[in-house]
């Protein structure tokens, strides 16, 4: 079992990692000029990525 520095550690790694893959992802949509589909308040929204 891993310690809990070990634990954090991981976290803070993959919650880094997926802020950098989300930027990316808007990257690319900016230069495909495609639209970016997410979730809001239950409901599916088309957002044009700026």
């Amino acid at each position: 079992m891993k310690t809990v520095k070990e634990q954090l550690e991981f976290r803070d790694k993959l919650l880094a990692g997926l802020d950098k893959a989300y930027e990316k992802l808007i990257e690319f949509k900016k230069q495909k000029n495609s639209v970016l589909v997410v979730m809001r308040d239950g409901k599916i929204t088309h957002i044009k990525p700026e």
